[in-house]
This record gives structure tokens, sequence and C-alpha cells, in this order.
């Protein structure tokens, strides 16, 4: 099965040209960043190992990627969160969905303290040491790319939860990576960095404009329709509707006009169920 080495195409949006990497074309089940930051769990061999235990949201990429190595691996798969809204407890759908099928076991309570020798606790999000096994590798891949097609001065840019991916890039890719914070501002987003490497940190584009994490924008839906109309690519509606838009921002801005700009897809499309769901509920025009 095909966990690495994710294809890259050039396509044009609102007049601006750009690669992408396809990182949501690497595996059905197991693609994007969370492919990358569990690579190295789904390559060691977990002798031992009875149970995965996470947290986070109850809509998290990270959570049905969790469930899915879980599924590989053999091993149950505990997950924690602080709230199930009740709509999604009685109609289940996207990521949620498709974990309890995996078999997850979901929990509405604190995470436990302790943990017993034979569970491997992995971080919110993914936001661990380990993830840079699988993402050096996407950094290598990007590195290889470019040298082979003689692409110059390359900037890579990717939307950041954690920011767990886009450190890790910047940590192994010789140009600059440039990212946002999606989850929380950009403080949240550099406390995150330091908690892993006390250095060598990506850009973080600052928001023009206050956005709360999840909640519903249309110009954010618009973003997302238009992405497809003109890339026939489906793209994240939590975090690359927003990503975008800086992205765009960045590259109308940017001055160099010798630039070359690589979107890092990350995944995360399984979500979209439910989010288009939220939208149309909330806008019966859609």
């Amino acid at each position: 099965m095909n966990y690495t080495n994710s294809p890259i195409e050039k396509i044009t949006f609102n007049n601006n040209s750009f690669y992408i990497k396809r990182d949501d074309l690497l595996h059905k089940d197991f693609s994007g960043n969370k492919a990358r930051k569990f690579y190295y769990f789904l390559q060691k061999d977990l002798i031992g190992i009875k149970k995965i235990v996470s947290h986070g949201s109850a809509q998290s990429n990270a959570m049905y990627s969790l469930s899915v190595l879980a599924k590989i691996k053999g091993t149950s798969f505990d997950y924690y969160v602080d709230h199930i809204a009740s709509f999604l407890k009685d109609n289940p759908t996207g990521n949620y969905k498709y974990a309890l099928e995996n078999g997850m076991n979901i929990y509405e309570k604190e995470v436990p303290n302790n943990f017993e020798d034979d569970v491997l606790f992995i971080k919110e999000g993914g936001a661990l040491n380990e993830a840079q096994f699988g993402l050096k590798i996407l950094a290598d891949e990007i590195k290889i790319w470019a040298e082979e097609n003689s692409i110059k001065n390359l900037k890579v840019f990717l939307p950041s939860g954690t920011g767990t991916t886009a450190l890790y890039l910047q940590k192994y890719l010789p140009y600059e990576v440039i990212t946002c914070a999606c989850v929380g501002n950009e403080e949240y987003l550099k406390k995150q960095f330091f908690q892993l490497e006390n250095s060598n940190h990506p850009k973080i584009l600052a928001k023009t404009k206050k956005y709360h994490f999840g909640k519903l924008y249309k110009e954010f839906y618009e973003i997302h329709l238009r992405l497809l109309e003109q890339t026939n690519i489906k793209f994240d509606l939590l975090y690359d509707s927003l990503g975008i838009k800086l992205f765009e921002e960045y590259i109308r801005n940017d001055n160099k006009t010798s630039n070359n700009y690589l979107y890092i897809h990350q995944g995360g499309i399984i979500g979209n169920e439910s989010m288009l769901q939220r939208y149309k509920n909330k806008y019966k025009e859609l």
C-alpha cells in the first residue's frame, strides 16, 4: 500500500499558479498529514501494545487516522473528548462515523493521567517528536522533485492546527516554509512550535480577520466551491479554505515574480461530510 510519494501537480486558482503536493491521494484510508505524522507507528512493530489512546475533538482527522492505524495493527483504540454533540450522536457522520466503524471506543471525559505499559498514548493532533520520521520523508520527496524539475526559489505553504507538520518540514527543507494558524491565534501556534523545537520555526502569516475554529463562514464555503470548480480538487473545509485565502493574499503581495510556490494538500476530506451538512443547515440557500 502506498503511504508515501504523493504526486505534485501545477494548478491555477483565481489566476494564481502554484504547485500542489497531493498528500490527499496517499491512500484512501490513511492519507494527508496524519499519515505522515503517524508513519513512524505504521512502520514500527508494536509488539506488546494492546491499545492506542488519544484525545481531541469528535470530528478530528487524527481520530479517524488513528482508528485506521489501530485496525491495521490489530489493537484497540480509545479516544477521549470533552463533548459529543447530541445531533452527531444521533446522526453519525464524517470522521466520527468512520472511526466508530473501525472499532473506536469514545469517552466523554478527561484523559487518564497514567497508562499501563501496553498502551501507546498519542497526543492530540499528533504533536509529538515521532512525527518527524514521516515528515522527513515528505521533505525529501519535495527536495527530490524540486531538484529533478529545476524548481528555483521555492516557498512551501500549508495551514496549521498544532503546527507539527509545518515545523518539521522547515527543519528538513532548505526552502522557506510558510503557514497560518487555523485552530488558535499566532501566539498559540508559536507556543506549539516551542514545545517541539526551540528554533528554525516556519513563518506564520497573520490573519487580517479573526476566525473561530470550527465556526461556519460563508466565505469559506464559497472558496471551497471555487476551488472545486477551478481545480477539480476537493479540499478540506476547516483548514484549506482559510489556508488558501491567506496563501492567495501572500502570493499577490509577494513582489518576487521569480518565486515558485508549493501548497501541501493535507487530506481531511472525510471531515467535509459533517461540515457540508452544517453549512446547508445554516445557509438554506446553499
